[in-house]
Parts: C-alpha cells; sequence; structure tokens
C-alpha cells in the first residue's frame, strides 16, 4: 500500500503517489479505460487525485468525476487547478482574475461532482493580475468551503514568497507547490525548494518520470515506440521533445539500468522513487494509460535510496540534467 506525507505545514495527509489526469483522460485513453485506471489506483491505496480544468478543455475532470462517483468522499483528497483558458477562450476566460477563479471553481465541482476539491491550485503565474486579487479571490473560495487549501503551481521562489505573505493577511496560507522535477529536470532545487521548506509548502511534483524517458524506452538514434507519447500528435510529442531530442541524455538514461536493477526497481519505479527521496516532496503525481502502469508505479512508495546509489545517478547523467531556476519564470506566459 501507498504511504501518506503531510500537505507542507498542513494537517491534510496525501498518499506518496498522485494519481494524475492529464494528456490521458478525455483525450489519449477512453472514458472505460480512464474509469479502470482510477480504479486501480483506489485499488493500489491512493487517495489522492490531480487534475485541471484545462485538461482535454474540461473533459478530464468530468471523467475524474464520473470515475470517482460512490467512493465516500471523506476518503478521498481531489486537487485540480485554474488558469489556462476553457471554453470559448474569451477574454476573461484566463488568468487569475477574480472573475475567471470565482467562475472556474464553480465550473471544476460541477465536473467533479463535488461539493469541494481539497487543494484548490493557481496552475501558473499571473503577470497581469494584481496578485493582492488573485489571493483574495482564493480566500474567499477557502471561506465559502469550495475548498479546503490553497497551492500553486510552477511559481518561483519569489513569486510563492509574495504569494504566502498576503495570504497570511488573509488567514489563510498556501500549502503546496506544483512544479516538473525528475532526475533530469531540476529546477526547483536551488530556490524553490528552499523557499517552500521555510513557508511551510511541500511539493507535489509532475512529470517525475520525465514524460516517460526515465522508463528507458526510448532508445538513442531509433523512432519513438508506437503508440508512445513520443508519437502523440495531441499535446505528448510535443511536451516530450525537449528530451527525444537530445541523444547523449537517452543514452545516459540507458546507464541508469544497473542502478535500477540493483534495487530491484524498473527503471520507472526508480524515477518515481528518486523524486520521493526529496523531503520536501509530498507526493508524485503519475499518469497512466493501462491499468498495470498504475500498480507498477506505487511500488515506488516506501523505498529508499541510499545515499551511494543516488550519487551514482548522479554521476551517470552528468550534465543531462536541467538545473537553471529561471526555467520556472520561462513556463508562466505573460496573457
Amino acid at each position: 500500500m501507498v504511504n501518506y506525507r503531510n500537505l507542507g505545514r498542513s494537517g491534510l495527509k496525501v498518499t506518496e503517489i498522485t494519481y494524475g489526469n492529464w494528456l490521458t483522460h478525455g483525450s489519449q485513453v477512453e472514458n472505460e479505460q480512464a474509469t479502470a485506471c482510477v480504479r486501480a489506483a483506489l485499488d493500489a491505496g491512493i487517495t489522492t487525485f490531480d487534475t485541471a480544468d484545462v485538461y482535454a478543455n474540461t473533459k478530464a475532470e468530468s471523467v475524474l468525476g464520473e470515475a470517482l462517483k460512490g467512493e465516500r468522499r471523506q476518503s478521498l483528497e481531489i486537487f485540480t487547478k485554474v488558469f489556462w483558458p476553457t471554453g470559448p477562450k474569451g477574454a476573461n476566460d484566463s488568468g487569475l482574475s477574480r472573475k475567471h477563479i470565482l467562475e472556474s471553481i464553480d465550473g471544476s465541482l460541477e465536473r467533479l461532482q463535488t461539493d469541494y476539491v481539497d487543494l484548490y491550485q493557481a496552475h501558473r503565474y499571473d503577470h497581469v493580475t494584481p496578485l493582492e486579487e488573485t489571493i483574495q479571490a482564493f480566500a474567499d473560495v477557502v471561506r465559502q468551503g469550495k475548498a479546503l487549501y490553497i497551492g500553486v503551481s510552477e511559481w518561483t521562489a519569489d513569486q510563492i514568497r509574495a504569494g504566502q505573505e498576503l495570504a497570511t493577511q488573509l488567514g489563510f496560507r498556501l500549502v503546496s507547490s506544483q512544479p516538473q522535477y525528475s532526475m533530469l529536470w531540476r529546477v526547483i532545487e536551488a530556490e524553490v525548494v528552499p523557499t517552500s521548506e521555510e513557508l511551510g509548502l511541500s511539493q507535489v511534483v509532475w512529470s517525475p518520470v520525465a514524460q516517460g524517458v526515465l522508463t528507458g524506452k526510448y532508445l538513442p538514434g531509433q523512432p519513438a515506440p508506437e503508440g508512445s507519447r513520443g508519437t502523440d500528435d495531441k499535446g505528448g510529442a510535443q511536451m516530450i521533445s525537449r528530451f527525444l531530442s537530445q541523444e547523449e541524455t537517452l543514452r545516459r538514461v540507458q546507464d541508469l539500468r544497473p542502478i535500477a536493477d540493483e534495487l530491484g526497481l524498473s527503471m520507472a519505479q526508480l524515477a518515481v522513487a528518486w523524486v520521493l527521496q526529496n523531503p520536501n516532496v509530498a507526493s508524485a503525481i503519475i499518469g497512466a494509460s493501462r491499468p498495470e502502469q498504475v500498480a507498477e508505479n506505487v511500488k515506488a512508495s516506501g523505498v529508499t535510496i541510499p545515499a551511494e546509489l543516488l550519487a551514482r545517478i548522479d554521476s551517470v547523467l552528468g550534465d543531462s540534467v536541467v538545473t537553471d531556476p529561471r526555467e520556472t519564470e520561462k513556463s508562466s506566459p505573460r496573457l
């Protein structure tokens, strides 16, 4: 079964493995298969589920809501996000304005078939809307009982600090940050993680297997396997292209196999277990297109990687690792 960790400096406990449905539900995976994956997650002990209104243009939330229908709501931790446009993409259909946040939470709750979400997250930083307006709107969402906790996604350390200061003034606190984080993408380590530790936020990390690259299935000098994310024309291939274009990185990933074998883990399990070695990481988000993928990846929970093997991983990957904290800032558009 999956271990639990506290989310930031809060009393909310989440499973070390979160089931996420970005790029799958309502898009790559048929609804029946998506429901089977959610059932597999529940059977494996996962109680934490992450989605967003923009995933498959709201369809992912609807599929997740339907799949979780009938489960005891108090036994689940449901996360969603707001920022990106949905629907007709009008002038006020994106960002973190008061209007967009208050309208979006109602839409998400309806699609998820629930009265509240456990965590409501700012999906990016809004450079146009005053931060005071955004944080006030989140405070009101909490006071209305529509979200129990508030988090952010892909915010820089300075943005997190400013947001936490305003939140504290309004009587609540940011409890989480949802960044990309993996053996190959470590841009949060220099600034976001220390700031989060200081201010009481945990990381709920996405893409711990680097969009599948760390599974080892993408071989240097060979085309992406048929049916993999590397061949997906609905967004997956674009997301993974940065890694697939780097032959040296793909070669180094293959050199991780002996380490995984030594630990008795698959490559994917090693990747997920690696992010969980960071004490500031509360949970790693995994996606799946098949139920058996969920059953395999949850085995990363509770794994301890000895320090000498962590050092070997660093040595194997070398300068293939991206560490520049400025990469976080690049992910938030100027709307």
